[in-house]
């Protein structure tokens, strides 16, 4: 199949043929495929921009450096935030190899985004990397005034599989200072954390 046909696939209404073309043009990609699908973030087809976001995850690492600029640079907020969504799916994608520095450079920046499409989108992505980017997520943690950002943070430790997060949580639990909806959110977090820990299973 041409290139110019998986593209025009991305668009299809069936999201089982959305995916083939996207794993084809990972597979068979030429210089040309990472900048054709990052000129896709700011399509308003959404369709079409998510697909166009599965393809640059499926890519994985040759992908992370076109992205980072994007998510840092460009002046709209759809390519910010599908940017850093990209990144999220690398990290589903090959969570077996190591996540690029420069993606978790980058993604430490995205949080201090004004536009909550861009930053909590960072926090989804930054729980999807997991252990790796759990000091970015603590340190954003005692240091935002953000509330909004606070409580995402929060919530994602209740899915990172990392036993530092249980303490993470219980010492905002135990601090009167902490703004209430943190504090709930860290309630339900712990029982969530608690959960993934006991139902994980052991190491061969």
């Amino acid at each position: 199949m041409s290139t110019e046909a998986l593209f025009q696939q991305l668009k299809h209404p069936n999201p089982h043929m959305r995916d083939q073309a996207m794993w084809e043009l990972a597979e068979n990609r030429d210089e040309t495929t990472i900048p054709r699908l990052m000129s896709i973030l700011d399509e308003d087809d959404t369709t079409y921009r998510r697909a166009a976001v599965k393809a640059l995850g499926a890519i994985g690492a040759d992908a992370v450096t076109p992205l980072v600029e994007a998510m840092l640079n460009s002046d709209n907020v759809t390519v910010r935030g599908s940017a850093v969504k990209a990144l999220a799916q690398v990290a589903i994608n090959y969570p077996e190899l190591p996540f690029p520095a420069e993606g978790l450079a980058g993604l430490k920046t995205a949080l201090g985004d004004a536009n909550p499409v861009v930053n909590i989108a960072a926090v989804m992505a930054l729980g999807e990397i997991g252990s790796p980017g759990f000091d970015i997520l603590k340190e954003a943690l005692e240091t935002t005034d953000n509330i909004a950002l606070a409580v995402a943070i929060t919530n994602t430790f209740g899915s990172i599989k990392d036993s530092r997060g249980a303490d993470v949580l219980k010492a905002l639990i135990d601090d009167d200072s902490i703004d209430d909806y943190v504090r709930e959110s860290a309630i339900s977090a712990l029982s969530r954390l608690e959960l993934l820990v006991k139902n994980q299973p052991p190491k061969q």
